[in-house]
């Protein structure tokens, strides 16, 4: 897609803006990134909705997806490209065996309830790794911290904002 179409998305009221939203938002500022994080005026709860509100290809969706590593119960998160599914058989050879987190584990460890799970401002250290395939996109789109938030980045500018390595994660 050359040219993707922007949001029509409000800026909350402070009464509605969730403290995970205002978080990623002034990590975003506090790092240089030039396009602060939108509100949709619908949740964007899956990869599929979310690329529904912003009329992108569900590839361009960065989804969070977070694992709990079995021998020392810390967070995995990975950040991986919305139309592919991550191998766990992959991520283990790269992290050691996981298993699927339940929602209060991804928000204990994440600061971020599922559905709105940023890869920046996160609330723990998790181990974070970057799909290879989000590569394929020249604009891709991440949580903000809230089902209702997003922000726009390019791959590379994801890596720059969260310093965390490319990987092969999903299946093939």
């Amino acid at each position: 897609m050359s040219t993707t179409p922007q949001p029509q998305a409000a800026q909350p009221d402070a009464a509605t803006r969730a403290d995970g939203f205002q978080r990623v938002a002034d990590a975003l500022q506090r790092l240089g990134h030039g396009h602060a994080p939108c509100w949709l005026e619908v949740a964007a709860r899956t990869s599929q909705e979310a690329a529904d509100a912003l009329g992108v290809a569900l590839g361009q969706i960065a989804k969070s997806v977070v694992f709990r590593r079995r021998d020392d119960d810390r967070a995995v998160l990975v950040i991986a490209s919305g139309d592919r599914r991550v191998d766990e058989q992959r991520l283990a050879a790269l992290v050691g065996p996981v298993g699927r987190a339940d929602a209060q584990f991804v928000k204990s460890r994440t600061g971020f309830a599922i559905g709105g799970v940023s890869p920046l401002a996160l609330a723990g250290e998790p181990t974070l790794l970057l799909d290879r395939e989000l590569q394929r996109f020249d604009q891709i789109w991440a949580a903000a911290g809230h089902p209702n938030g997003v922000f726009r980045l390019t791959p590379q500018e994801l890596q720059r904002l969260t310093g965390a390595p490319w990987a092969d994660v999903v299946c093939p």
